[in-house]
């Protein structure tokens, strides 16, 4: 104990966004570090090659022996060891050194998540050299980095459009009201552009390239003056070989659909169940989107359409969520009050 409070006095406390396709962390009161959650491991020795920017390069290009895991799947922990290898990486990258590295971390979880799946986070990054682990639902961080006053008794509602899920809540008091966990996010976006694309121009394409796609022609709402085309380059399923097609915004917008459709519907249901003085408040302060799905363009657009209701897109969306959870880092006193057991 001792030990640890000695060394605690030489680690930067970090607060981490543990995403899907991202993973971002806060520490010397401002700097992030954002890079892809994925790792590369060899098959052979079971070691560690790669992990973020260099392992995403990886992706779909790797030998037998080498693989290109995505240890956070639906928001959650679908690989311990792996985890554990990724948080080590990167409280060791923020610290610069390998040893007497024993951190307070503070992580912001989906609204859903179980029992079962906090403990795997918090004995994640016990094992990756945490001294103390706290855990915060991922709206009330993205509604606090995204300056909504949760502390105050009003309603506020925030859409949080992650890889793999949407968190939809609203909260008041410091306390989440109502919150819906759908595991439909950008993992959902990217893979209705890979069926697509497969079932209109029989091309097979990557994860990465549906990415790319979604990037640069994705939109939920015709905002494009005239339609805008890309290349496409993948794999014939009918001759076998590569070829490349032109995709075009307005087949990226038909692909996305059903997806955005099923994020709108969880917004829907949100605010059927929030109680009325509080639907009230919902009324006159909008809906707040975060997340990387909150960049989709003209998603605010047709959300406002389908609700009646003000949208606002937060400052850097992307990085609402852990902007949030390094307030708490920096405030015990708002860490205490909204951390979850």
């Amino acid at each position: 104990m001792i030990f640890d409070a000695i060394v605690g006095v030489f680690s930067r406390d970090l607060a981490i966004d543990l995403g899907t396709a991202n993973t971002l962390v806060y520490y010397n009161g401002g700097e992030i570090l954002s890079e892809p959650s994925v790792v590369a491991i060899d098959e052979r020795t079971k070691s560690v090659l790669a992990v973020g920017v260099e392992a995403k390069e990886m992706l779909g290009r790797t030998p037998g022996s080498i693989t290109a895991i995505r240890p956070m799947k639906d928001g959650v922990i679908a690989d311990f060891e792996v985890t554990e290898a990724m948080l080590k990486y990167f409280i060791q990258k923020v610290h610069n050194r390998k040893t007497l590295v024993s951190p307070r971390v503070v992580i912001c979880v989906p609204s859903g998540i179980t029992q079962v799946e906090k403990r795997a986070v918090k004995d994640s990054a016990r094992q990756a050299g945490a001294r103390e682990v706290y855990l915060i639902e991922e709206p009330m961080a993205a509604a606090i980095g995204s300056d909504l006053p949760v502390q105050e008794p009003n309603g506020n509602m925030i859409v949080d459009i992650g890889g793999g899920t949407t968190e939809v809540a609203v909260i008041s008091l410091s306390g989440i009201v109502y919150a819906k966990s759908v595991r439909v996010a950008g993992d959902e976006m990217d893979e209705a552009i890979i069926q697509y694309i497969r079932k209109k121009h029989n091309l097979l394409i990557g994860d990465r390239t549906a990415e790319k796609i979604k990037i640069e022609l994705g939109s939920a709402y015709d905002v494009f003056p005239e339609p805008l085309i890309m290349q496409v380059k993948g794999r014939d399923l009918i001759a076998g070989i590569p070829k490349h097609v032109d995709v075009s915004s307005d087949d990226i917008r038909e692909a996305l659909r059903e997806t955005i459709s099923t994020i709108i519907d969880a917004i829907k249901v949100a605010l059927e169940k929030t109680p009325p003085e509080l639907a009230a408040d919902i009324v006159d302060k909008g809906i707040m989107l975060a997340g990387g799905g909150a960049l989709i363009r003209g998603l605010d657009q047709l959300i406002r359409e389908e609700t009646n209701l003000p949208v606002s897109i937060a400052e850097e969306p992307l990085r609402a969520a852990v902007r949030g959870v390094g307030r708490c880092l920096d405030s015990i006193a708002l860490l205490k009050s909204i951390a979850i057991d």
